[in-house]
């Protein structure tokens, strides 16, 4: 009886690892409060960053408006080729890197590990950065892959891209788009196959 209990303990706790991997964001608020129009007057590049921690409501909003649902029928915020929805979003933060799930608005943990300074790849101060959204091209998301396939990805990354820095400066936080980093460890790390590309970083926090 004893070891019967035991067992059926050992399964409940199995079952339960993968949710403690899974951060469940706040729902987007989606009304940061600035128009279009200002958030492009005010766009900037910005490499040095103050340390603290972005809040998970202004992260979930951010997120959000880079390549999340707007739709019912599950399309989103950025456009992608025959919408394949191509470009996945990791996020490294000192306490690991996670995945973003846009379908359910959460981050799947993929590593225990404080990335930033390998995404930041020695360049600067970017690496105090509390943040780095990391954008890659999952090529595998087309039915047919041809030769264009990687230029549909580095297009569709370019939106999202976009949509980061405006999101940036209509929340209050700062960004630069990036293509510099440590993309050995980063494929490794992020678990990243055959078919992902790594192409953009965001290194995000509060302007220094």
């Amino acid at each position: 009886m004893k070891k019967f209990a035991f067992l059926i303990a050992a399964l409940l706790l199995c079952a339960g690892l993968p949710a403690q991997n899974t951060i469940k964001l706040p729902a987007p608020k989606k009304d940061a409060g600035m128009t279009l129009y200002q958030a492009l007057q005010q766009r900037a590049s910005v490499r040095q960053f103050k340390t603290d921690a972005i809040p998970e409501q202004k992260l979930s909003d951010l997120l959000w408006a880079a390549c999340g649902i707007n739709r019912e029928d599950g399309r989103l915020t950025a456009p992608t080729a025959i919408n394949s929805q191509d470009i996945r979003l990791y996020i490294c933060r000192k306490e690991g890197a996670y995945e973003y799930i846009a379908k359910d608005n959460s981050l799947v943990k993929v590593s225990g590990k404080d990335l930033r300074q390998d995404v930041a790849a020695g360049q600067g101060t970017v690496g105090d950065a509390p943040l780095f959204i990391v954008l890659v091209a999952d090529h595998n998301r087309y039915n047919r892959p041809n030769p264009r396939t990687a230029t549909y990805g580095a297009i569709d990354c370019g939106y999202v891209s976009q949509n980061i820095c405006l999101a940036c400066e209509a929340l209050g936080l700062s960004t630069v788009p990036r293509a510099m980093m440590n993309q050995d460890v980063l494929k490794k790390e992020l678990g990243l196959g055959e078919g992902m590309e790594l192409l953009i970083n965001h290194p995000v926090g509060y302007k220094k």
